[in-house]
């Protein structure tokens, strides 16, 4: 073996750190929050209603802004984007740590959420670049899925961390100087990829109504929790959504230089792959949110217990995710993996749909933690890397971009349809005599139900949808340590 390979190897492996580190920040902003919310609360003045707004405006530019970033990353070129997105994401941080009001915080969190996804858009269209083989891409995209998915267990603890120990503006502030060490890296030692340019100018017209579609959207859903699905109020918002949509698709089949090629959604692997993510997000987001709220309001956990109870799956995917997964993938194919671990996760919900009122974290939500975390390991890089498959140069920011937005939508409408199902099932039977703890646990097993019914109908799409992607044999022992030392 040539003895440039392991630098050359070691310099790509350094890079995808430097990306990991910066896609770890945008993921534990969006959980690390949650646990400093009743401080905040306190601090500030926020009603319980306006309080949702300090996680609702970073979501909705978070995930209104995806697939336009993702799209003006292979136009403009990815590294420019990700340095841009990472500027404003660290700014804002800082905005939000000195907020003394509530119009500051929210508007800071907005800007927040817009830098957020300016830097995550691109990660993935820079990492099936810089990783053309199977057998790289698939340990890269492993890394890539633990950092996604362990960091929101990571966050809750983080969070309780800060919070106990300084204040919540630390929350915030702790991004500036990991975000600063990201962004001087980054600068130093991605590649730089001028795009493919805007030959015949920038699609406007397109860009502001996909932007307007998504951002109305991710509004709609994530107001169902105070004003119901069926409301008037809801039905108009996500029309309105739709239309927008509608107008952004024909925009697109005329334009002469479209932001987003339509013919993408015909590839079954990338629309696929991005059904069956939306299906498992919208199970695993609600188990974050729900099972963080069982541990609190039913088992009294503190917050820093919460975060210790969920570090299991952060374990159990980083263990699968860096050392198993990869080379499942290689040798008996992405779907059949993805298959599994879906099974996997939707047992561990239907486990969670049995805990008792007086629960033993042991006995009775160990062997929950253990089987989402093992299935989020083995589906979370099989369905990415089956999205990811039809992805070329020109439109790897694009497809990036989608799988992303997926994942914010699905979660925000598989959290916001949970949420309503178990507040609805609780105040049943709270209104019949039932106790408060055995209510809330009644409305949790409804959605942990509800969640997994989600989670089996990814399987169906995967195994009916999804074509078997030839597994590739793996590389020799010896090329595949030499060329890993980093991860080793």
């Amino acid at each position: 073996m040539p003895l440039t390979t392991p630098v050359r190897a070691v310099s790509r492996w350094t890079k995808l750190i430097v990306l990991c580190t910066g896609m770890l920040m945008m993921i534990l902003d969006q959980t690390i929050v949650n646990v400093a919310l009743p401080s905040i609360q306190s601090n500030l003045g926020f009603s319980q209603s306006d309080l949702a707004w300090v996680v609702n405006a970073y979501l909705i530019a978070f995930g209104g802004l995806l697939l336009l970033a993702g799209r003006l990353g292979d136009l403009l070129g990815r590294k420019r984007l990700f340095l841009s997105g990472l500027t404003l994401f660290v700014a804002s941080s800082v905005a939000c740590g000195l907020a003394g009001s509530q119009a500051m915080l929210i508007g800071a969190r907005f800007t927040q959420g817009a830098g957020g996804a300016m830097t995550s858009a691109v990660i993935l269209g820079m990492i099936v670049t810089m990783f053309p083989k199977p057998a790289e891409q698939a340990r890269a995209i492993g890394i890539y899925s633990f950092v996604a998915s362990a960091g929101a267990s990571i966050g809750l603890l983080a969070g309780g961390l800060l919070t106990t120990a300084l204040n919540w503006h630390w929350i915030f502030f702790v991004n500036v100087p990991i975000g600063l060490i990201t962004g001087v890296l980054a600068w130093r030692m991605l590649d730089h990829e001028p795009g493919i340019g805007l030959a015949h100018g920038a699609d406007v017209p397109g860009a502001a109504l996909i932007t307007g579609a998504l951002m109305l959207g991710v509004y709609a859903i994530l107001q169902t929790a105070d004003h119901g699905w069926g409301t008037t109020r809801t039905l108009v918002l996500a029309g309105v959504s739709f239309a927008l949509l509608a107008g952004f698709a024909a925009r697109e089949s005329r334009a002469r230089n479209p932001l987003i090629t339509l013919s993408i959604f015909r590839d079954r692997a990338v629309t696929g792959a991005n059904i069956v993510q939306a299906l498992m997000v919208a199970g695993l987001f609600g188990q974050f949110f729900l099972g963080a709220l069982y541990l609190q309001r039913v088992l009294h956990f503190s917050a820093i217990g919460v975060g210790l109870a969920f570090l299991p799956v952060a374990v159990s995917i980083g263990v699968l995710s860096l050392a198993v997964t990869p080379r499942l993938i290689v040798r008996i194919g992405p779907r059949a993996v993805l298959a599994a671990g879906l099974v996997l996760v939707a047992g561990g919900l239907l486990l969670f749909a049995r805990v008792p009122v007086h629960g033993h974290y042991v006995a009775d939500l160990l062997p929950v933690m253990v089987a989402l975390g093992v299935g989020g390991g083995l589906a979370l890089p099989a369905v990415v890397t089956i999205a990811m498959s039809g992805a070329t140069p020109d439109d790897a920011g694009l497809v990036s971009g989608l799988v992303n937005t997926t994942q914010q939508v699905g979660g925000a409408l598989g959290l916001a349809l949970l949420a309503t199902l178990s507040t609805t099932r609780s105040a049943h039977l709270a209104a019949v005599g039932h106790t408060t703890a055995t209510a809330l646990t009644g409305g949790y097993h409804l959605a942990f139900v509800i969640a997994a019914g989600l989670v089996i109908a990814g399987v169906v799409v995967a195994l009916g949808v999804l074509r078997p992607i030839p597994p590739q044999d793996a590389a020799p022992a010896a090329t595949y340590e030499v060329e890993q030392p980093v991860m080793a």
